[in-house]
């Protein structure tokens, strides 16, 4: 089946701020032949330890600049894929063509492609609702080590609040998303020239498909497409994970902050007591240098 998608001009992507690094493509992927996925590719091939980095809606992997800088000095390789729809990735044009499994395959299929080994998963966001799910994959279990995990949760199917009901039904009612704007908005230390990047992906509305659909795809309901795999995920990190956790909290954030996350710390095994950033919002990333080396440091303990 072919899938139509657009392609941002490269050109748009100029002269980012903070975000030089080298970028890797991928357009063969099984089942997504013919579709180009974008992903930064930073440090040794031979690294010791892989940080894969997922974004989360609306944003890319420009939102790890504050991040990547601290991961590369510990001599790290640093894999910051952009989702399907968002950043440099092509972006299909029809709403339906998105999807939970969609994003989670290929991002599995991914990792298996560039042989990614002793993996720090690095989430926030829908990042973390699809990268969650990744070790119920045997394939992908072997290859992890150690999480980060930001501002996010498991998509159970127990429903949703107040607030993400207006976040829906808001994106759904809106072709042209304001991103960098709504970014911003919890983001008040943000430049115009950052606020600028994260509006880089988009030209046009019709660029835009995936960030409108994806805050309808959480699966907030026991018969939506992910919610069996996240009660797996849910039990992989409770029973059966064995590696080292590092969670930070955004406290500002008012969907995915404290409440929902000390609700996911009681699900993986061996967390220690989270890092809180009082200021931090939803996209905690951009207060994200701190958070990496508090990381970092608990991993050398």
């Amino acid at each position: 089946m072919t899938i139509n998608a657009l392609r941002t001009p490269d050109e748009r992507f100029a002269n980012l701020p903070d975000f030089d690094y080298p970028v890797g493509y991928v357009d063969d992927l099984t089942g997504y032949e013919g579709l180009r996925i974008a992903y930064v590719d930073a440090g040794p091939a031979d690294a010791q330890h892989v940080f894969l980095c997922l974004h989360g809606e609306p944003s890319w992997s420009f939102l790890y600049r504050r991040m990547i800088p601290v991961f590369l000095e510990s001599g790290a390789r640093v894999i910051a894929p952009d989702l399907l729809g968002f950043g440099r990735s092509d972006k299909p044009t029809a709403q339906s063509d998105y999807g939970f499994h969609f994003h989670r395959s290929y991002l599995l299929a991914l990792a298996e492609r560039l042989d990614l080994k002793n993996i720090t998963l690095v989430v926030q966001d829908w990042g973390g609702l699809l990268g969650l799910t990744l070790p119920v994959d045997a394939g992908f279990a072997p290859r992890l080590d150690r999480l980060i995990v930001m501002n996010t949760g498991l998509g159970l199917g127990r429903g949703m609040t107040e607030g993400f009901k207006s976040w829906k039904a808001y994106a759904l009612s809106t072709p042209d998303l304001p991103i960098g704007a709504l970014i911003a908005r919890g983001t008040p230390h943000l430049t115009e020239a950052e606020i600028a990047a994260y509006d880089a992906p988009y030209p046009a509305p019709e660029y835009k498909a995936g960030a409108q659909i994806f805050p309808a795809l959480v699966p907030v309901e026991p018969s939506m497409e992910g919610v069996d795999v996240s009660m797996a995920a849910a039990k992989y990190w409770s029973e059966d994970w064995q590696g080292k956790s590092f969670m930070a909290i955004g406290m500002a954030d008012p969907v995915l902050g404290a409440p929902a996350m000390m609700s996911l710390h009681k699900l993986i095994r061996g967390c220690p007591p989270p890092m809180e950033i009082e200021d931090g919002g939803h996209f905690v990333q951009e207060w994200g240098e701190p958070i990496a080396r508090a990381a970092l440091a608990y991993f050398q303990e």
